[in-house]
């Protein structure tokens, strides 16, 4: 459909008129001409006969040109037919811990030992790519927490963003509170019943400026459900000078702070002590309700604006080429005369 953005603009298409009417007429004062020649005088009249019809047309190029440039002014533009965006479902962030703890090898897959950041990237990627109908968002966090991706429906950037993490680029330690903070200011202006926060760390929280426990009392205030993960297995074999012994990496976890966290937010407390049981979680997750959301309309837009400004250039180059040419003419004929 074609349609102009701006078509108060047109108002403006009477200004010349208005300028013309207003203007006081310009007195010429020319000195008499002395045609000493019969002939002379019937060129002359002839002459001034064509040179009132090109003032005339003239004219009429000019108001063309004004009406071109006001057109384009409107921002002439075509709006397309509606798409519908999707939009059942939740609004969630994903909140993933990177501090340095996250490089521990004690996910076993396959009798190999992978980090930790490894086996979370490859599950959470496949759980954003199974959300279609939610708007998600990505914040990472280590000393300092970080919005890598706004709620959005590109779950393609989302999973780009999170193979993209390094460990160490928010810091080696662990702000978890911090985390929750910036999702309740992402999350605050968003649909009640909409509001979700999925938290994965494997430690305590050890930096930032918000205590974990208060920022759940301000999330359940905010309406932001959380749901946390606590990841890290319980026994590993290390390989020391003395011998291989058996050790606990999961040592810092704090699971009563997660667990408070999850259940003061109406969320729930999960423990992933190695892969298979990050995918179940994940799982899990998956099978929460959606919630209806208003339907977004689509509409998109062509500006078509530099087509009539493109036209009303074309012209003024034309105008200009003929008035050129006119005065030359006039002056080979001067010369002849």
């Amino acid at each position: 459909m074609f349609e102009f953005a701006w078509p108060l603009v047109f108002l403006t298409l009477p200004l010349p008129l208005l300028i013309y009417l207003m203007t006081p007429a310009l007195q010429r004062q020319e000195a008499a001409l002395r045609v000493p020649f019969f002939q002379q005088i019937a060129g002359l009249q002839q002459s001034g006969s064509n040179r009132t019809a090109r003032h005339w047309l003239q004219r009429i190029v000019l108001g063309l040109i004004w009406l071109l440039c006001v057109a384009s002014a409107a921002r002439p533009q075509w709006v397309g037919d509606p798409v519908q965006l999707p939009a059942t479902g939740r609004d969630l962030l994903l909140a993933v811990d990177i501090s340095g703890s996250m490089e521990t090898p004690d996910m076993v897959v396959q009798n190999r030992n992978l980090q930790r950041i490894d086996v979370v990237k490859f599950v959470v990627s496949d759980f954003v790519k199974r959300r279609e109908n939610d708007r998600l968002g990505l914040i990472l966090f280590g000393s300092n927490a970080y919005l890598q991706a706004p709620l959005t429906f590109d779950r393609t950037t989302v999973q780009t963003l999170l193979q993209e993490a390094q460990l160490g680029f928010a810091g080696q330690q662990t702000a978890i509170g911090d985390a929750i903070g910036l999702a309740i200011k992402r999350l605050r202006d968003r649909p009640e019943s909409s509001r979700v926060l999925i938290l994965l760390s494997d430690g305590a929280n050890t930096a930032g400026e918000v205590d974990p426990r208060q920022a759940a009392d301000l999330a359940k205030l905010a309406g932001v459900k959380i749901y946390t993960i606590g990841l890290g297995a319980d026994e590993m074999i290390q390989q020391t000078l003395f011998g291989r012994r058996r050790i606990n990496p999961s040592a810092d976890l704090d699971e009563d702070t997660m667990r408070y966290i999850a259940q003061h937010t109406g969320g729930q407390y999960f423990r992933a002590r190695n892969p298979e049981e990050l995918v179940r979680i994940y799982a899990e997750l998956d099978r929460l309700e959606p919630i209806e959301q208003d339907d977004e309309v689509f509409r998109p837009i062509s500006a078509l604006f530099h087509w009539p400004l493109a036209a009303a250039l074309m012209l003024s180059f034309l105008l200009a080429l003929g008035r050129v040419g006119v005065a030359g003419l006039a002056g080979r004929r001067g010369e002849i005369a």
